[in-house]
């Protein structure tokens, strides 16, 4: 693994964003809808890009949000649009510009007042809000991020009235709509100008900031945080919950220090990533050192990405905890301490989360619910309560709240942090100890990701994998028990193939937002029995893509994004 130079250190002055540049090209860009990376592509999170790559320019934004105007006539989806943004530097432009076509559409829209950052989760607990107990006239929403990538992208998604991601079905109707009307240069798109979408009568201001801070307490029991006086630490990591920590340990007289409230679009303030990019990933601990330095002045701490849906937690023992543990301690307490919740609420997982997630679960007694890669699949789940928990690798989760109702259903990473402090209070265990006493019982599983560049063939060919194309019977020395490329919860297929053997497994899979291609894999046998694996999946990769006609292009050894 060929760790950046620069991985963990300051961010030096010429890798930053040139930021009017940015936005110049955001504006003066013209894609070519002919080429596939100028194209609108919704991938597991929206549509994202950078406008220096013509890949998230004014065109995009004007064409997708009167694809979705199209969509919400479509579907009758008449009650309000809930509008929000993260930090980066394309967010404020594309939500003028978006604002511009949703009024000229005649949406009603909800802007933050005084232009507040609005994390994801606030979105969608506003949709849900707006939604409960109305048939009719029904709420959806847009958010305007690129989650935790690089200063230099933008990001555009769309919930629907369940407030959660989009399924397959409607992002790819808005896409081919968009797609045409790039390919017509915008003609049929309504436009008006941005000074007069202000003004319009549709046009409204909306307290997110406070209506979901008043509502977490009945999501997290804030009167056991505040009885055990622990001190907690916040990195905000200059993203749109910037503001929102402040008000939280005001609101529940809390005893919470958030330890830099800049924001800046550059984000010249991070340490960089692995690869020498900066990028708000609050589960690496190159981009979470300056959090993991001051793990000792508190009792935990805690960071979100740039929208606020990932969460990283510090603890003083164990420094940065990895994603899986989080969620494993978190499952295992949760199903404990929620005596409201339906008996037979499952714990939901998407299929590359570790397997200590089934252990736990088996445990407890409750149901699995494992699905492919996005938080779309939980959606249903969470709406009317069968799922009481549902979490990914990749720091991603979200659970009921305390009377057993649906609390978002897009990814909070405000509440999960804020669960590992109510853990803490009332166990006298930070989640890196209740987690090891889990390992004490199931054992100690080693696990790790690879990504590595994949052309957009390449990644076809992957998503299209199949058993019949694996020749081994063995995975490191085990017979292989089961290969499957759908998800044994809800049956709908993931995209590429996952290998289990009894203390072991690998799955494989192209991402949907850039162009690579990840394998993730996991032992209870300790790092040598991973590193078998990790060797022969990356065979069976190789061997699928070797009648490509880019193979050149596929490296034998893909970087490693996170040690064991």
């Amino acid at each position: 693994m060929k760790i950046n130079p620069l991985a963990g250190k300051p961010a030096l002055l010429e890798i930053l964003v040139d930021v009017p540049q940015l936005i110049t090209a955001y504006y003066t860009g013209i894609p070519d809808p002919s080429v596939p990376e100028q194209r609108v592509a919704f991938g597991t999170s929206g549509h994202r890009g950078s406008s220096f790559k013509l890949a998230f320019n004014e065109w995009h934004i004007l064409a997708i949000t009167q694809a979705i105007c199209l969509y919400r006539k479509r579907q009758n989806v008449s009650g309000p649009l809930y509008l929000g943004i993260d930090t980066h530097a394309l967010s404020v432009p594309a939500c003028a510009t978006a604002l511009e076509i949703l009024a000229a559409n005649g949406v009603e829209v909800m802007l933050a007042e005084g232009d507040e950052y609005t994390p994801t989760p606030v979105i969608s607990h506003a949709i849900l809000t707006y939604n409960r107990g109305r048939k009719k006239g029904l709420a959806d929403g847009i958010v305007i991020t690129p989650s935790h990538n690089p200063p230099h992208d933008g990001g555009f998604k769309y919930n629907p009235p369940s407030g959660g991601p989009a399924d397959t079905v409607v992002t790819s109707w808005i896409e081919e709509k968009a797609n045409a009307l790039l390919e017509a240069r915008l003609k049929g798109v309504n436009r008006i100008p941005h000074a007069q979408a202000l003004r319009a009568a549709t046009t409204h201001r909306h307290d997110y900031l406070n209506l979901y801070v008043a509502d977490l307490g009945n999501v997290v029991d804030m009167k056991v945080i505040r009885g055990a006086k622990i001190h907690l630490g916040v990195d905000p990591l200059g993203g749109a919950g910037v503001h929102y920590w402040s008000r939280i340990a005001e609101k529940y007289q809390l005893n919470l220090t958030v330890v830099d409230e800049t924001v800046d679009p550059t984000f010249r303030f991070m340490t960089v990533d692995w690869d020498g990019q900066i990028r708000m990933d609050p589960s690496s601990p190159y981009a979470m050192q300056r959090l993991i330095g001051m793990k000792n002045r508190f009792d935990l701490s805690f960071a979100c990405d740039t929208d606020h849906d990932r969460h990283g937690i510090v603890t003083k023992g164990e420094g940065l905890l990895l994603p899986n543990h989080d969620l494993c301690a978190a499952i295992f307490y949760l199903f404990q301490n929620r005596p409201k919740w339906r008996k037979e609420a499952a714990v939901g997982k998407t299929l590359v989360s570790s397997q200590m997630i089934d252990h736990v679960t088996a445990k407890l007694g409750r149901k699995l619910f494992e699905v492919p890669v996005g938080f779309k699949w939980f959606v249903d789940g969470l709406l009317n309560g069968s799922l009481g928990f549902a979490g990914e690798e990749s720091a991603g989760s979200v659970f009921l709240r305390l009377d057993g109702t649906v609390w978002t259903t897009d990814k909070d990473g405000i509440a999960p942090c804020l669960l590992t402090a109510e853990m803490t209070a009332r166990t006298g265990h930070d989640p890196g100890k209740i987690y090891h006493k889990l390992t004490r019982e199931f054992g100690e599983p080693a696990y790790d990701r690879v990504d590595a560049p994949a052309t957009p063939e390449q990644k076809e060919r992957l998503a299209k994998l199949s058993p019949q194309q694996v020749k081994l019977t063995e995975l490191a020395g085990e017979k292989i028990k089961t290969m499957f490329t759908h998800a044994p919860g809800n049956d709908a297929p993931i995209g590429g193939l996952k290998v289990v053997a009894d203390s072991g497994w690998f799955a494989a899979r192209p991402s949907g937002t850039e162009n690579i291609y990840k394998i993730y894999a996991e032992s209870f046998q300790g790092a040598n029995h991973l590193h078998r694996i990790m060797a022969e999946a990356q065979t069976i990769i190789n061997d699928a893509l070797a009648a490509s006609p880019s193979k050149p292009g596929i490296p034998s050894k893909p970087k490693r994004k996170k040690k064991p």
